[in-house]
């Protein structure tokens, strides 16, 4: 299968990536996280939402994340992609064990995310606030010997999102509810996408112990002018379809800081991989 028709991406899989549990912070206060995410994959889904092969790649991501509590119901976050490798394992032949195409990987710097949540209500049964994203394009979208080991999607986006929360109880045990609807503008030519996003999760171990799940649904709205390819095969394409479900555990070893494990795999899709993508890291409350 030739590289220019590999027209997946994981921008929507990095979502999950620095998406966190965490309610408005107070001014002063913040979180902060250090931590990689990766995938391997050999399988993506077509733009027609069935399961095709693809030459073995892999997606490998170091960042920072930074949510801080700024002014009174207001905080600041960023999600910094300091490392991206994108990489692509040696292509040998079955019959006589000839590489007839070598290993190949580009590293750079991704697309920083930079935002502002505003919290309309923070206290009481339900919470509401309104998150502001601006992707700028930072990264390379023109990585590798083709093109296609990119780090970033090389468009400026903005992602205008209203969250709402609340806690709720089943028996003894107290759960949390996180859901937020957003639409997010590109540029560019790629086509314009909303998001749905649902989070519950609850605390064991005298609240040492944090394990919640995801849900997540992109849905473009196909009015760009680029199509699916992307051309030169970018894993950063336009018109991505999916339903993403994930997991995390966070583990709180002091009282400031800890470590935190996540997976997520997609349920369906139309030009992403068909693949679990993987992260750990440590973080930090102030």
């Amino acid at each position: 299968m030739k590289k220019n028709n590999l027209y997946f991406t994981m921008i929507v899989l990095f979502a999950f990536y620095y998406s966190q549990a965490q309610w408005i912070n107070e001014k002063g206060k913040g979180y902060y996280k250090i931590g990689s995410w990766s995938l391997l994959a050999n399988e993506h889904y077509t733009d027609q939402g069935k399961v095709d092969p693809n030459a073995t790649r892999g997606l490998f991501i170091s960042s920072f994340y930074a949510q801080l509590g700024f002014f009174k119901k207001v905080n600041l976050i960023a999600y910094i992609p300091f490392l991206v490798k994108n990489y692509q394992f040696a292509q040998v032949s079955k019959t006589n064990g000839k590489i007839y195409e070598p290993r190949q990987e580009y590293n750079g710097f991704g697309d920083i995310n930079l935002g502002f949540e505003y919290g309309f209500k923070t206290e009481g049964k339900w919470v509401l606030s309104s998150t502001v994203t601006l992707g700028i394009p930072s990264g390379n979208a023109h990585g590798g010997t083709d093109g296609s080991y990119q780090t970033g999607d090389g468009e400026f986006n903005q992602l205008i999102q209203l969250s709402v929360g609340s806690g709720y109880g089943i028996g003894k045990q107290n759960f949390y509810l996180k859901s937020y609807f957003g639409i997010n503008n590109r540029s560019k030519g790629f086509s314009d996408e909303i998001h749905s996003y649902f989070e519950t999760g609850t605390q064991f171990i005298n609240n040492k112990l944090l394990i919640l799940s995801r849900l997540h649904w992109i849905k473009p709205l196909y009015n760009g002018t680029l199509d699916a390819s992307n051309s030169n095969g970018s894993i950063f394409a336009n018109n991505v379809e999916s339903v993403i479900l994930g997991g995390e555990m966070a583990f709180n070893l002091g009282e400031k800081w800890g470590v935190s494990a996540t997976v997520t795999h997609p349920l369906f899709g139309r030009v992403i991989y068909k693949t679990q993508t993987f992260s750990g890291g440590i973080f930090f409350n102030f």
